[in-house]
């Protein structure tokens, strides 16, 4: 290749007393973050954090560790950038594990923790774990709350809303999709809190006619602080076997309906605990998203493996 003159190259970058700007200040290609916006972890030392499994008691997590330790070089190896923690129903409402991973890699972690929605002092409990514990938001499960879920909107649960508004503080929902309707209902009524639905709302995909169960979360696409996770797509699928092709219609309308922008991604649980569960691993995890699913473009596959989530919950690369 024949080399640039000087003088043109001069000229390029607009005469030679800029030349050693525009050596040094041509833009540097950068990777996009991936992040993992819904990874569980729990503690190994039963002693400091012990489990505290509200719905089961006597509960027995898996056998491999679930702990930070376990995750960091898993993240490393595969190039996970960060990771949302999600607080593990293991450890009931004691969010302090989550947080002491916080504070030990700030420039790895979010998290959103657990607090019981039904419970006293609700609004004064999310803001002691974001503004002294520096947790990012909450998760609820309405799921393990279905024919007792009408504190979904009841007006008992407004200061926690108005709470979350003040804080900036996100929202996650583990919900089943009859009880979408409820929770629009607070959606509409706070705009300002962001609200992130996981899994696809366990919508049964095996049933004969999922798609009146499904409108119900694409109803809530209308409102720009609903995002949605591409997550467990190995429990929803029928057939079960990867790339789990019998779940990309439906993943194709969740991406019409909310777009690239409001789209993240999530695989559950850490390490070896994946095998476990027979859940598919990393390697497949992120194939899913960078080639498996057909129609998302080289920039909707960045977004949704982690720019989305570093706007959402404000990573810093």
């Amino acid at each position: 290749m024949q080399a640039l003159p000087r003088r043109a190259f001069l000229g390029l970058c607009a005469g030679g007393a800029a030349l050693a700007s525009c050596a040094t200040s041509a833009p540097r290609a950068r990777r996009s973050p991936v992040i993992d916006a819904h990874m569980h972890v729990w503690s190994g030392d039963r002693e400091r954090f012990p489990f505290a499994h509200p719905y089961t008691p006597g509960f027995q997590p898996p056998k491999a560790p679930g702990t930070i330790e376990a995750l960091l070089p898993e993240m490393d190896a595969f190039g996970i950038d960060a990771c949302v923690l999600v607080q593990v129903i293991y450890h009931g409402w004691d969010n302090r594990y989550v947080a002491h991973a916080l504070k030990a890699h700030p420039d790895r972690f979010r998290v959103q923790g657990l607090i019981d929605p039904t419970g006293p002092d609700v609004a004064q409990k999310l803001e002691t774990w974001v503004r002294d514990h520096g947790l990012s938001g909450m998760r609820f499960s309405p799921l393990y709350y279905e024919g007792r879920d009408e504190w979904l909107n009841a007006p008992a649960t407004r200061p926690l809303w108005e709470k979350a508004e003040e804080l900036g503080a996100v929202f996650n929902f583990f919900i089943a999709a009859p009880q979408l309707p409820r929770l629009e209902d607070r959606v509409r009524s706070f705009p300002g809190v962001p609200v992130v639905i996981d899994h696809l709302a366990r919508i049964d995909l095996k049933a004969a006619h999922p798609l009146p169960e499904f409108r119900k979360l694409l109803a809530l696409a209308k409102y720009p602080n609903v995002w949605a996770k591409l997550s467990e797509l190995s429990v929803l699928s029928p057939s079960g076997k990867y790339p789990y092709a019998d779940t990309h219609a439906w993943v194709r309308r969740l991406y019409d309906a909310f777009g690239p922008d409001r789209l993240l991604w999530g695989t559950g649980f850490p390490a070896d605990t994946r095998r476990e569960a027979g859940r598919p691993g990393l390697t497949e995890e992120l194939a899913l998203v960078r080639a498996e699913i057909p129609f998302f473009t080289a920039e909707d596959r960045e977004k949704i493996l982690g720019r989305n989530a570093a706007r959402l919950w404000k990573f810093r690369f």
